[in-house]
Order: structure tokens, then C-alpha cells, then sequence
């Protein structure tokens, strides 16, 4: 049988650079302060409201984790190739139409509508085939390693903004960007692919001789059940991860659309250094919290990393404007823990729900991340606006957190279905039966299936037997 080649590592770095191009969503906080700028001059570019600034992002939030539901099916079904490309180029169409007008319809449409489903259609296509290619004690490093380019990608996009925007303006970047990300996110989805049917990944000598050396092997992992989507929809698991990660993300979020103005005061056009730097620490969240879940289990790293979060944005309410060192310490280690999120949760949902169904299990699970980057935000700028202030919503992140922190102390696996089935033992006649049942009869029919040993009795007997036939034959004759 011809040998599979193993493309992990072609997949994985495809998948990386797909997720550098797409994270241009986070460098949102750049462009906004460009608006904002716009409408206090009062030169006519942007005739927008001040409450109305954070929509576009609300929205490209929101579309984007709801495409990643059929991004993942899609990818699961046909292929992640093919998802990708479609990413690309809705993408870099979001990006081109925000390039011709600037009213705010014009920039929801494409910054918000058609880029979220470029964003949703990218993203769901890299890291499932990445992680089918590897053993499952390095899911959490892979995944990692994959989505830790949507959080670095603000490292380059914010100076290259700061540069184009102020050399070109913000219509002619925005163009630059769109053709780029097509040109870019199109040629890097044909590296993409799926392993074959039956594949399975196997140990490079490096892990074998590390095994073999060891004094007592780690037993094999059990294999974790394959849920449908209609059935992980149905699990307790589902929802307590649905719950976390919309508070996880959602509290990320907050900061991430307004670091840059948080920035400002102290750093003038320098404030574009305090992204790069929490997009650093986004992406390096992402990577040694998966390295991390790999080692002591995506629950308890789930429950360190969130409690973490809630410290660091409780403490930015003792951080005065004028300390740019202080917020841009806090911003990197904000960055740190909301990139945690989205390492530890596709990690979570391979292991709860099986790889099978990975793909659309995922984008039901990252609708969490859309909900919460669409009321996290908005509630923010309201409490903002009646306090005069960002502490309340501060405090009110922390606190959910630390409520998320216990939920993940609580959260299982969930039983297989097997394991939920009920068991019947008599079967009524004129009863339907619906959902999972196992029938057991109480009596169940005992087979002997020792082999017979034959004795000179039973030879005897046979003998008689054919003895008997002749005699009648020999009557009849």
C-alpha cells in the first residue's frame, strides 16, 4: 500500500498566513481614529454620529462567526480549498467597496457585511485541515500555531495603515488592501487539503524514541465520540462552552476596538505601537495556551486563563491616560489572554464532539465569539456614554469572567450517545420509540459453542443407524 504523504506542515503554514492577511479586522481601532478625526474636523468625508462609529465592527463581528456555521459545513463537505477562496474574495470585495464611499451604509456593507463573511468563510477553512493532519496531543499546539495569524496579522497591518493612510488616505489603503488580501488569501488556499479517508497521523521517530524510552507509557486516549451538529446543540457541554467563550471573547473586544484610543493621549500617532503590541501578545496567547492544553487539559487552562483576564482588565481602572508604558503593558497582556480563547475552544470542541463534524461543530461554537463582540462593545459605549467613563465596564467584564472562570471548573465532556441511550427491555407492542434506546431483553438465549466431543456411544449409535437403512433397503428390494 502506497505511502501517504504527511502535507501537516504545508497545510499549517498555509493556514498561518490565510489568518495574517484576514486579521486586519483587529487594526479596526486605527481606521476608527481616522474617522473620528475626520468628523471633528468637519471636512465632509465622514458625516457620521459619534454613537454610530463601533457599527461596521459590531457587525463584521456578528456576520462573521455566523458564516463560520456554513463556512464550516462547507469545509467539512467539500472542501477547504474551496471555502478559503470564497473568503478571499469577499474579503478583499468588503475592502474595495468601503474604498469608493464613505457613508456609513456604504462602509456596514462592505466592512461589515461582506468582509465578516469573507472573514467567517477564511478562517473556518484553515485550522480544521490543519489539526486532521496531527495526532491529538498536538491539537493545541497546531491550532495554535494556525490562529495565531489572525491575532499577530495587526504587528504588520497597523504600521503599514499608519504608512498608507497617511500617505495615500483611507479610501486609496483600503484599496491596496482589498486587492492584496485577494491576490494573497486566493493563492495561499491552494495549499489547503484535507487528508485522505482513513488517514491517521503517525509519530515521527523523535516522538517514537521518546515513547520507547520512557519507563511507563502513557496509556492511549479514549476516542472521543463523534457528535452530529444536531446532537452537540443538544449537550450541556455545548452550551456551557457557548457561554464562555461569548464572555471570553466578548470582554477581548471591548479593549481591542478602542486601544488606540485609549492610547492616544499619552503617544499621539505613536498609539499604533500599543496594537502592534497587544496583537503580539494575541498571538502568543494563542500558541502557549494550546501548548499549555496539551499538557494539563483545556479545562484547567481554560479556568487560569480567564481568571487572569478578569485581574488585568479589573486593574486598568487604576491605570491613569497619561501612562502609556502601563497601558501598553496591560493592552499586550489583555491581547495575551483574549488570544488564549481561540486556541483552548476549537481544542475544547475536537475533544468534546470528534474531528468528524469539526468544521460545523466549531462555527456553532464561535457564533459565541460574533455575539459577544456585538454586545460586549455596544453595551460598553453605552455605559461610557450615561457614566462619563470606561470603569463600569470594566468592572462588569472582570466580574462575568470570573463567573466564566467557574464554569469552567464545572464543564465535562459530554456522554456519548451510547452512554445516553436508554435501555429497554421489553418492547410494547403498538409503542413508537423515539430518540436513543438500546433494546436488552431480560433473557437472553445462551448459545453453547464448545465444540462436541464425539464418544464410542454416539459412534455406536450412528452405526445402528446405517445398519437399520440398509436392512430396509434390502426389504423393499
Amino acid at each position: 500500500m502506497e505511502k501517504i504523504k504527511n502535507r501537516g506542515w504545508q497545510v499549517t503554514f498555509a493556514g498561518l498566513g490565510i489568518n495574517l492577511a484576514l486579521g486586519i479586522l483587529y487594526t479596526y481601532s486605527i481606521f476608527r481614529e481616522e474617522i473620528i478625526a475626520s468628523i471633528e474636523a468637519g471636512d465632509g468625508r465622514f458625516n457620521w454620529s459619534l454613537s454610530s462609529l463601533n457599527d461596521p465592527y459590531a457587525v463584521c463581528c456578528l456576520v462573521f462567526a455566523f458564516t463560520m456555521i456554513s463556512a464550516g459545513r462547507l469545509q467539512d463537505k467539500v472542501s477547504p480549498r474551496i471555502t478559503a477562496i470564497f473568503g478571499g474574495i469577499l474579503t478583499g470585495a468588503g475592502l474595495l467597496v468601503i474604498s469608493q464611499s464613505n457613508i456609513l451604509a456604504n462602509w456596514i456593507l462592505g466592512f461589515g457585511i461582506l468582509m465578516g463573511m469573507g472573514l467567517g468563510f477564511g478562517y473556518a477553512s484553515a485550522t480544521p485541515p490543519a489539526i486532521k493532519w496531527f495526532p491529538a496531543r498536538k491539537t493545541g499546539m497546531i491550532a495554535g500555531i494556525v490562529v495565531a495569524g489572525f491575532g499577530l496579522a495587526s504587528v504588520y497591518i497597523a504600521p503599514l495603515s499608519h504608512y498608507l493612510i497617511g500617505r495615500f488616505g483611507l479610501e486609496q489603503a483600503m484599496m491596496i488592501f482589498g486587492v492584496s488580501f485577494i491576490i494573497v488569501v486566493c493563492g495561499l488556499a491552494m495549499l489547503l487539503v484535507n487528508p485522505p479517508e482513513g488517514y491517521k497521523p503517525e509519530d515521527t521517530d523523535e516522538e517514537k524514541a521518546w515513547v520507547k524510552a520512557s519507563k511507563k507509557p502513557a496509556a492511549p486516549a479514549k476516542k472521543p465520540e463523534e457528535f452530529p451538529p444536531s446532537e452537540t446543540i443538544k449537550t450541556k457541554a455545548f452550551w456551557k462552552l457557548w457561554t464562555m467563550f461569548c464572555i471570553g471573547s466578548g470582554a477581548g473586544l471591548i479593549i481591542i476596538g478602542t486601544v488606540a484610543g485609549m492610547a492616544r493621549t499619552s503617544l499621539g500617532d505613536l498609539a499604533w505601537i500599543v496594537v502592534a503590541l497587544m496583537a503580539v501578545g494575541n498571538a502568543a496567547g494563542r500558541i502557549i495556551a494550546g501548548i499549555i492544553s496539551d499538557k494539563i487539559g483545556t479545562s484547567k487552562t481554560l479556568v487560569m486563563m480567564m481568571t487572569l483576564q478578569a485581574i488585568i482588565i479589573g486593574a486598568l481602572i487604576f491605570i491613569p491616560e497619561h501612562q502609556g508604558i502601563l497601558i501598553a503593558t496591560a493592552a499586550t497582556l489583555i491581547g495575551f489572554y483574549y488570544g488564549t480563547n481561540l486556541s483552548l475552544f476549537p481544542s475544547s470542541t475536537k475533544t468534546y464532539f470528534g474531528l468528524k463534524n469539526f468544521g460545523m461543530n466549531y462555527g456553532l461554537v464561535f457564533s459565541a465569539w460574533g455575539v459577544g463582540g456585538f454586545i460586549f462593545p455596544r453595551v460598553s459605549q453605552m455605559l461610557v456614554a450615561y457614566t462619563g467613563s470606561n470603569e463600569t465596564s470594566y468592572i462588569l467584564a472582570s466580574f462575568l469572567l470570573f463567573l466564566a472562570a467557574g464554569l469552567a471548573i464545572i464543564t465535562r465532556a459530554p456522554r456519548s450517545i451510547r452512554e445516553r441511550a436508554k435501555v429497554i427491555t421489553v418492547m410494547e407492542p403498538g409503542k413508537v420509540y423515539s430518540g436513543h434506546f438500546i433494546y436488552q431483553p431480560v433473557f437472553m438465549p445462551v448459545l453453547n459453542t464448545e465444540p462436541q466431543v464425539e464418544t464410542d456411544k454416539d459412534k455406536n449409535d450412528e452405526e445402528t443407524q446405517v445398519a437399520n437403512l440398509n436392512e430396509r433397503k434390502m426389504v423393499k428390494a
